[in-house]
């Protein structure tokens, strides 16, 4: 049966611990090895990922490139603009196409139907690498930065600020999966999917969402935000507004706990969402948590491959 990764629920709860295990230890054993090299074991030899972006990129593109090479494939990239997808071409029959071309699918699009779709059309994994709905990849990287950094996932409570967005409705489906805890800081009208918090507590998990920035940060592990105003979205203005009280400054971060840390996917707007200080602090692990998209891309490409 053809493994797809749109959401994190797709692997479950025992293939995430062991994505996230195989990352760090992968990290771990290349340490020395220069950036473009391949894993020593290069499990992904002569497979080709066929690379879909309908949104701009920086760390997915890259990250799945360089998962790609150190795994020992390799990766092809299209966009919209020049490929038939611009011109009208259906998902179902570029997927159609890219099953018999490549040996798997990312796709980084806006509606999470279009990648629904693409799975229902291809013979071949269709993994997520961004939609307006679910961003499971970075979370994968996220919790691996966090148990990096010594934290343990059950029982952990983390604080999300800001936009209830794509990455927030990972991060409630991980929370599910992982045994885990959410503390939502959001203004009203922002909130996130009610599917996903509804699917958490169902697991266990304890998600609270608050108006009250103060209270959803005060004693967390873990503070999170995003960007408020993602690619294409309208009310930009109107968006700021809200969220203003919600910026993660060092005021906020000192109600949390006094080892907590910082996380952003980023791109950061540095004087929006967060402050230089918190961002460029010492319990920011921004950089830690970009580099180790990679890291987690290649989790991600061996479960969809079968190999964990």
């Amino acid at each position: 049966m053809t493994r797809h990764f749109l959401d994190l629920s797709d692997a479950g709860g025992d293939a995430l611990a062991a994505m996230i295990n195989d990352a760090m230890a992968r990290k771990a054993a290349r340490a020395a090895l220069p950036k473009g090299a391949p894993d020593p074991d290069a499990p992904l030899a002569g497979r080709v990922l066929a690379m879909v972006f309908e949104k701009n990129s920086t760390r997915t593109r890259v990250s799945f490139d360089m998962a790609m090479r150190q795994l020992g494939g390799s990766a092809i990239v299209l966009d919209a603009g020049t490929t038939q997808l611009g011109r009208g071409e259906t998902i179902a029959d570029t997927a159609r196409v890219l099953s018999r071309m490549a040996d798997a699918i990312m796709i980084r699009t806006d509606d999470h139907a279009k990648i629904e779709a693409m799975a229902a059309h291809a013979s071949v994994p269709v993994i997520n690498g961004l939609t307006d709905r679910s961003h499971p990849c970075q979370i994968v990287a996220d919790l691996e930065t966090i148990v990096e950094h010594g934290k343990a996932l059950p029982g952990l409570e983390l604080a999300w600020l800001g936009d209830g967005n794509n990455v927030l409705n990972s991060i409630v489906e991980a929370a599910g999966l992982m045994r885990f805890n959410v503390r939502i800081g959001v203004p009203a009208g922002y909130d996130s999917d009610p599917a996903y918090i509804e699917q958490a507590r169902a697991l266990g998990a304890q998600i609270t969402v608050t108006r009250d920035p103060v209270e959803a940060v005060r004693g967390a592990d873990v503070v999170v935000t995003d960007t408020w105003v993602s690619m294409g979205q309208q009310g930009a203005e109107a968006r700021i507004a809200a969220m203003t009280p919600y910026q993660v400054n060092d005021e906020l971060m000192a109600q949390a706990k006094a080892d907590a840390l910082f996380l952003h996917c980023l791109p950061a707007h540095r004087g929006e969402e967060v402050t230089d200080s918190v961002i460029d602090g010492p319990r920011s692990v921004v950089w830690d948590e970009a580099e180790n998209r990679i890291h987690a891309q290649k989790s991600v490409l061996r479960w969809a491959f079968g190999q964990l």
